[in-house]
């Protein structure tokens, strides 16, 4: 085929095309009724959801202090690494804490030798008692052994404390998690629960994230399932959205409930538990919470269908007897590309999606079923399913002219 006589083929197939589609809209004015294209409305049981900005927060966080005074003799772990709960962070120089707890035992073994030599004693006066012993001698052997038995548990508590205090001299991590740079360095004289950290533990799997809800809002929702327009699931959807805008893969599950309202916010505080094992969220990272509360019965009508105005009243048009009538929709939000709308619209109408362009409330319109994909495109029924006919219909071979 010539070039010329192709392309003119072409614009023939196009136009051909254009005039069997009745979901495109006639320009009114040619003295009959607008074609559009409709779709029946249905109800559905919508998902309720409702996203809410928050907050990451770490599941534990400690700062690392010493218990006793001394100076910095090793930082024993690397930064950023994970420990384990006991694992040594930081030791202190012990040989004067040794010193005192060799002092400390010393000063036990004194006291039991003292018990014994009294145990002893009280015992061969009370054999002797009434033969040379008197009763007061006895009674005085009793009080020598009490004594000696009170300055040995002295000594055993203060043998406890030196070797608690030696103990100590190992700074050890009381949590698991990531263990931050250290504060100070090796040399540094640190004392007793001194106000600045050595370095913070962090554990961020899992990883809390705290959101913020209106407790008006909290209240409209329950007004809703009690009237039984909003069915409550038995256990909430919940996912994350990151900074980026991507969906986290690991779902969360509610800690807590908000249990009070700020008084200067009007909000309540709803925590979220989430697993984190490739610490993607990190503390103090502004994250969006998608929460599905459960379903609610609706009617979904397509975004494209319908229009806004200055005032923000949402309407859109309904095919009634051939005449097209314009609807005020109450919607109650948004699922995928459409409205989720409660009122204005009934199950089995007929709403224009195709040919809205100057149309009017009154006007004769002829309805031709479309459907409307994911994507927000329509297209004529008969179209599609000729589509997907030829889709199916097997590929065949043309013989040449030699077969």
């Amino acid at each position: 085929m010539r070039p010329f006589a192709h392309l003119f083929h072409v614009a023939a197939l196009v136009a051909a095309g254009w005039a069997a589609s009745p979901a495109l809209a006639q320009m009114p004015g040619g003295g009959g009724p607008t074609n559009v294209g409709v779709i029946e409305l249905d109800e559905a049981r919508v998902p309720y959801s409702v996203t809410l900005p928050g907050r990451a927060v770490a599941f534990e966080e400690t700062d690392i202090r010493p218990r006793v005074a001394g100076v910095i003799s090793e930082i024993v772990y690397e930064p950023g690494t994970e420990v384990e709960v006991g694992d040594v962070l930081f030791r202190i120089e012990g040989d004067t804490f040794a010193a005192d707890l060799a002092a400390a035992e010393a000063t036990v073994a004194s006291a039991e030798a003292s018990v014994s030599a009294a145990e002893t004693t009280l015992a061969r006066y009370e054999s002797l008692s009434g033969t040379g012993v008197t009763a007061e001698t006895v009674e005085n052997a009793r009080v020598t052994l009490a004594q000696a038995e009170a300055t040995l548990s002295s000594a055993r508590a203060a043998r406890d404390l030196a070797q608690l205090n030696f103990d100590r001299t190992e700074i050890r991590s009381p949590i698991t998690g990531i263990v931050d740079i250290a504060n100070v360095s090796v040399g540094a004289l640190v004392t007793a629960n001194q106000t600045n950290a050595l370095t913070t533990v962090t554990r961020i799997d899992p990883i809390y994230v705290d959101v913020q809800e209106s407790s008006r809002r909290v209240q409209t929702i329950r007004d809703r399932v009690e009237a039984g327009t909003l069915a409550p699931g038995e256990n909430l959807d919940v996912s994350l959205q990151l900074e980026t805008g991507n969906t986290y893969a690991m779902p969360g599950t509610l800690v807590t409930g908000g249990t009070s309202v700020s008084t200067t916010t009007g909000t309540s505080i709803f925590r979220f538990r989430f697993d984190n094992p490739d610490r993607e969220i990190l503390p103090g990272q502004f994250l969006r919470v998608d929460i599905t509360l459960g379903e609610t019965p609706a009617i979904l009508v397509p975004q494209r269908a319908t229009s806004r105005a200055a005032d923000g009243t949402l309407t859109a048009f309904i095919a009634v007897d051939g005449v097209a009538e314009e609807r005020t929709l109450t919607e109650t939000g948004v699922y995928q590309n459409a409205w989720i709308v409660t009122d204005g619209v009934s199950d089995g109408e007929m709403l224009i999606m195709d040919g809205l362009t100057n149309l009017s409330a009154g006007a004769e319109v002829q309805t031709v079923p479309v459907t409307i994909s994911e994507d927000g495109v329509v297209s004529d029924v008969a179209t599609a399913d000729a589509s997907e006919d030829t889709a199916e219909e097997p590929a065949t071979e043309t013989p040449d002219e030699d077969g």
